[in-house]
């Protein structure tokens, strides 16, 4: 693995409080419906993990994850996004580099990708890169204390 220059700024559990996304005209709509659940966790030794739910999932009829229909499958797919592995901190640029292990979105495995963020008082708030459709996401988060 290797080294990471670690800045204490974002060490700890934060809460998401937004999952919207950018359209191409510039107005901001919710990603993740009205009400999005999710965490995210940097730990001082560099490692994080980031969890996105929208709060209205749909329940696989079967009541058997192994046994849904592909309907249920692409909406759980869509429902969530997470990504965990390690990352660093460039307080000058305000990037966050994640070096994704693993994502439900399997084409994020073994990847690197580079988030402007913010960071204000106890509000912390990245984009990520535009998806191929011009949208930008932003992940908003509180502090846990």
């Amino acid at each position: 693995m290797p080294a990471f220059s670690q800045s204490k700024l974002l060490v700890g559990t934060w809460r998401l409080t937004a999952a919207d996304k950018i359209l191409a005209d510039g107005t901001r709509q919710p990603d993740y419906g009205p009400n999005p659940h999710g965490i995210a966790i940097f730990t001082a030794d560099g490692h994080y993990v980031v969890e996105i739910f929208r709060s209205d999932r749909t329940k696989f009829a079967s009541g058997d994850r192994a046994k849904g229909t592909p309907e249920e499958y692409q909406a759980a797919l869509l429902s969530a996004s997470c990504h965990f592995g390690t990352y660093n901190v460039d307080p000058v640029k305000n990037t966050i580099t994640f070096h994704t292990d693993r994502a439900s979105f399997p084409n994020w495995d073994e990847t690197t990708r580079v988030s402007s963020f913010t960071l204000d008082g106890d509000k912390l708030t990245w984009h990520v890169p535009p998806r191929p459709d011009g949208v930008i996401p932003v992940s908003v988060f509180s502090r846990v204390p």
